[in-house]
């Protein structure tokens, strides 16, 4: 770390672990004084659309900022624009022009890495808005995205938005049955693929699976991206080449004068019943908080280099990876593999390399490389970063620390993000030039929302007391507006709890003070119930984190005949211990002092490895069924389905 590195935050000396924004990061900061909150809250439909109009170039401006018909909502009704235009288009008019867009580095270490400047971006996304309108696209049909991380897909994303067709991003780890599912509900099209990828040195055929994937759907035309020149199977006039269709097209296409509440995307999320649900999210709203969570959440400046390790699968690869960065002009990196591969230290690697002074990542990433050690982290000069941010699911402190002392050298403050596919952009966290940054409590909600933590009948909970986060009317312009082609699930899952004009998160919080911050456990589904006491899994999970031995863990319920449920921990050790007798009651030890003794785990199992989806979510759900000895589904999708055979081992001998 440089002598020379800025330090962005200082510590509370009147308390433990509290940090507040440096004099250098007010300075820098674009908001800094926390009258924004309650200025924000005096009107916020007032405050909203004036974001609106500072952000965002409109064709035509609204008539009505919002519109309420509970459960339903709207945003700058009889507004036009075109989010296309305003992240290319209109950079391109400025002295942003040649600046860099997109810095995209490959997975092997031998290929060279990409530039993309925003002029570059706007000719290769012009040149394919026009050959999705040649192979019979247009404003309104849905395209399905089963693409890597390379800058095609950037690319295909913007075409879409610039013709005002909806894209459907499916992860490109997902399986191909996966995929059907989605382009079946999507009525999609076409779909934009590749050949292949690499993935930890392999090369993934994808191509292979886009097939199985449109098998029965309404997929007319497949365009394939070259990425690694596999001999793959092209099917006459149905399958075309990306890059011989680009060697043709027209290089300008005028965008698309759409709507404020046209759809912009579908964006399918797990839900309870097993199927898929399309996130339905619209043109304006979507632009507006892309925009402005962008710009306050990160503190994102021209000078900055913006690194988000969220696939473009996820809503968070949507948003901070492609329209958040690009609509505020801003550089970002996009980077194809794996964050340990070839080396631990791969991700230090690329923000040295080009300087990467933004730096957004989840929780489980940030444990996995906590356990390979602190030495991976000191070989690369890390002080150009200023800012860290963490997704995903909460944090536990001990990662909180190590990400904070050994990441940012105990420098740069962490913006612990809340947020959820349904809502489009970050809302609840602390702002970088106001603060607290404090380890597992996520913040405030963003200026001009309205989050409130409710008990099971409806009152506020006082400070402390765990309950349900809900969001308040006015919702936020990027939340989305509707199940896709199913309402009534929109109804049932998000305002069927407390009423139609209380926004249902489905996570369990609770405020953390006077300040308003919010600290959240986790999904209510993850919130156990031992003698009728509320405990949060991820509240639990934290204090055995404490632990020096412990490296990450899952806590699940198991039924218990007397008190109902208890919670189960199942433990990863770091390298050098060993599992003992002694070790867990320490553990337990931990659990009673940090929580009580009605906390404590009813029993801990030692593993090598918790099942993990390929985006790194740990899938509580399969330690659940195990422990009920209940089937456990589909294992496909996860990034490491043998771990689920040798759990069952390890109940079943724990059992005996």
């Amino acid at each position: 770390m440089s002598k020379d590195a800025i330090r962005w935050v200082v510590k509370d000396s009147s308390k433990p672990n509290v940090f507040w924004p440096s004099e250098e990061m007010k300075k820098k900061a674009w908001v800094s004084d926390e009258k924004i909150y309650e200025e924000a809250a005096k009107d916020p439909v007032a405050w909203w659309a004036k974001l609106a109009e500072d952000g965002i170039e409109w064709f035509k401006k609204w008539t009505e900022t919002f519109v309420h018909e509970p459960p339903f909502y709207k945003w700058f009704v009889g507004g036009k624009l075109n989010i296309c235009y305003n992240a290319v288009d209109r950079h391109v008019k400025t002295w942003r022009r040649n600046k860099a867009a997109i810095l995209w580095e490959p997975e092997p270490l031998n290929e060279p890495h990409r530039v993309l400047t925003y002029y570059d971006l706007y000719r290769e996304v012009n040149k394919f808005a026009n050959v999705l309108k040649r192979l019979g696209v247009k404003k309104g049909d849905r395209v399905g995205i089963y693409l890597p991380m390379i800058p095609e897909v950037i690319i295909a994303m913007l075409a879409c938005a610039r013709i005002g067709a909806v894209h459907s991003v499916v992860f490109s780890a997902f399986s191909g049955q996966a995929l059907k599912d989605r382009l079946l509900d999507a009525e999609a099209k076409v779909l934009v693929t590749a050949d292949g990828y690499y993935r930890r040195g392999s090369i993934i055929n994808l191509k292979s699976n886009a097939d199985i994937g449109v098998e029965g759907t309404t997929v007319e035309k497949i365009v394939v991206v070259k990425r690694l020149g596999l001999n793959v199977n092209m099917v006459e006039g149905r399958d075309y080449w990306w890059h011989e269709l680009m060697k043709d097209a027209e290089p300008y296409c005028e965008p698309e004068v759409l709507d404020s509440e046209d759809m912009h995307f579908i964006l399918y999320t797990s839900g309870t019943t097993g199927k898929p649900k399309g996130i339905e999210h619209h043109v304006g709203g979507y632009a507006v908080q892309a925009y402005w969570t962008a710009r306050l959440t990160f503190d994102l400046h021209d000078d900055d280099v913006f690194f988000c390790t969220a696939d473009i699968g996820w809503i968070t690869g949507h948003t901070y990876n492609c329209y958040g960065p690009l609509l505020n002009g801003a550089t970002f990196v996009l980077y194809e593999g794996a964050p340990d591969y070839p080396a631990p230290d791969r991700w230090w690697q690329i923000v040295e390399k080009y300087g990467v002074t933004i730096f957004y990542t989840a929780p489980t990433a940030i444990r996995m490389l906590m356990k390979y050690g602190d030495e991976w982290v000191k070989k690369h000069d890390l002080s150009t970063l200023r800012l860290l941010g963490s997704v995903g699911e909460p944090i536990n402190e001990e990662a909180w620390l190590w990400y904070f002392n050994v990441v940012g050298g105990g420098r740069c403050p962490i913006i612990d993000t809340w947020w959820q596919t349904e809502t489009g952009g970050t809302l609840i966290h602390s702002l970088p030039g106001i603060g607290p940054f404090i380890p597992t409590v996520a913040g405030r909600p963003f200026p001009g929302t309205k989050f409130a933590v409710l008990t099971e009948d409806g009152k506020q909970a006082s400070i402390g007391e765990v309950g349900y986060l809900v969001h308040l009317p006015p919702f936020a312009p990027g939340m989305l507006r509707t199940v896709y082609k199913d309402p009534e699930r929109f109804k049932q899952q998000y305002f069927g709890v407390y009423g139609d004009t209380i926004y249902y998160t489905g996570d369990g919080a609770y405020i953390h003070d006077a300040m308003g911050n919010i600290r959240i456990t986790g999904r209510v589904d993850d919130v156990m119930k031992v003698a009728g006491h509320r405990i949060a899994n991820a509240e639990v999970e934290n204090a055995i984190a404490q632990h020096t031995a412990v490296v990450e863990c899952a806590v699940v319920p198991m039924p218990h005949d007397i008190k109902g449920e208890v919670p189960v921990a199942f433990v990863v050790l770091k390298p050098g211990y060993e599992p003992s007798n002694d070790l867990e009651t320490e553990i337990k030890r931990i659990v009673d002092k940090l929580i009580g003794p009605i906390a404590r785990p009813e029993k801990i199992f030692f593993v090598e490895d918790l099942p993990k989806t390929r985006s790194g979510k740990i899938m509580r759900r399969i330690l659940r069924a195990l422990l009920r000895n209940e089937p456990v589904g589909d294992v496909t999708t996860l990034m490491n389905p043998e771990s689920v055979h040798r759990l069952k081992e390890i109940i079943w001998l724990k059992r005996s």
